[in-house]
């Protein structure tokens, strides 16, 4: 699922000629392209939907968007490692665990990675 999701701007800055900003959803930060919202600030509140600000939004309305986001396990889902997400859709402990019986260790993890991108 693709959501839009809230975020406030915590730096804004240029990129190779476009507008972009650092957003905070929830303590997970990315960067997302402010051409949509080119008079957006810094602490001001925007909806992301795939790297784009779209809408301004005030800051109650974000901070409660987010915290259902988060009760609900969506920010997760947007925001997850989709090796994490896909590990667990097959049943896998993710991370590997420490037990010697299913542990694994880093080169063994990039091994798994490689071979799944494969196939």
């Amino acid at each position: 699922m693709c959501l839009a999701v809230p975020g406030r701007v915590i730096d804004i800055g240029e990129k190779d000629g476009t507008r972009m900003a650092t957003v905070d959803f929830g303590g997970v930060v990315k960067e997302v392209c402010l051409e949509y919202l080119p008079d957006l600030q810094v602490g001001e509140y925007a909806i992301v939907h795939v790297g784009f600000a779209l809408q301004r939004l005030d800051e109650e309305s974000a901070k409660q968007t987010l915290e259902l986001f988060a009760e609900l396990g969506m920010l997760q889902e947007e925001f997850g490692d989709p090796w994490e997400q896909a590990a667990q859709a097959g049943g896998a402990p993710w991370p590997f665990t420490d037990d010697p019986d299913t542990s694994d260790t880093s080169e063994d993890s990039e091994d798994v990675a490689q071979e799944a991108t494969r196939q």
